[in-house]
């Protein structure tokens, strides 16, 4: 009798648990929690439904001496390995990708000092320097003799976001600020508090981009009423990127021409 009536009690208990868990989960992502805090609320669910099942348990034998040392070894490795195991699903933290981001801000602010720019002009030597080099050695191995000088020259127009690829460093900064957290692109990222932006470069101007990045409230989505009201998209921009790194990002999102993707019409506001 005593067992039926636990084992009532843990169907009881695990069912509580387990609808417990859902209600967390959904409440989770309806306040846009990560996948991962998701997992974790309903685990801590069950682990809730796991120790009321645990007081409801029958009385053990009780065990004394060695046997007892040996139980409360047993019982901890056990604990021990399932907690191991169970953290080890989680998605991890990489300490590798947050460096890899802020090396990359860190190259950004350091081509805005002379010494920075004087880097880069020796790199861009080295670089000419050894393009020579092989040019040199395929013509000398058609039995030509050449000589080649290179000579690296400064001037206004040599920074490097004027002579690198804008586009390119303005993908750069869409991943470090982490655009993707709001807005899809490519049928990755984003938690539809954004339109997706495969388009958007058909839709707004460089200007018009420019306007919505420094004060969201100039533009809007269609459709996206109730998220331009709360003011999901931050203002926080104009004070976090350097003009160049604005302008490389506008450059990154003009270049987004996907028709196919039916990205939301961008709506002028007063």
């Amino acid at each position: 009798m005593a067992n039926q009536s636990f084992a009532k009690s843990v169907m009881k208990k695990t069912a509580l648990g387990v609808i417990i868990g859902v209600l967390l989960v959904v409440g989770a992502k309806y306040t846009h929690f990560p996948p991962v805090f998701q997992i974790m609320f309903f685990l801590y669910a069950m682990l809730g439904a796991l120790v009321f099942i645990l007081l409801d348990a029958p009385a053990m034998k009780r065990l004394e001496g060695v046997k007892a040392v040996g139980a409360l070894v047993v019982f901890y490795l056990l604990l021990s390995g399932l907690y191991i195991a169970g953290a080890s699903i989680l998605p991890q933290f990489d300490p590798e990708d947050e460096k890899g981001k802020i090396e990359k801000v860190l190259k950004l602010r350091r081509a805005e000092t002379e010494q920075g720019k004087a880097d880069e002009l020796i790199a861009r030597a080295k670089e000419l320097d050894e393009r020579a080099k092989a040019i040199s050695k395929q013509l000398s191995s058609l039995g030509a003799e050449v000589k080649v000088e290179v000579a690296a020259t400064t001037g206004s127009g040599g920074g490097g976001a004027a002579s690198g690829d804008l586009v390119a460093m303005g993908k750069d900064q869409w991943e470090l600020q982490e655009c993707y957290n709001c807005h899809k692109l490519y049928g990755q990222g984003g938690k539809k508090r954004g339109p997706e932006m495969d388009n958007i470069g058909n839709l707004m101007t460089p200007e018009q981009l420019k306007e919505k990045i420094l004060d969201p409230k100039t533009w809007k989505a269609e459709g996206f009423d109730k998220d331009y009201d709360k003011g999901k998209m931050p203002d926080k921009y104009k004070d976090l990127m350097f003009p160049q790194e604005i302008d490389a990002l506008i450059a990154f999102l003009a270049s987004l021409k996907d028709e196919s993707v039916k990205t939301p019409k961008p709506i002028k506001m007063n």
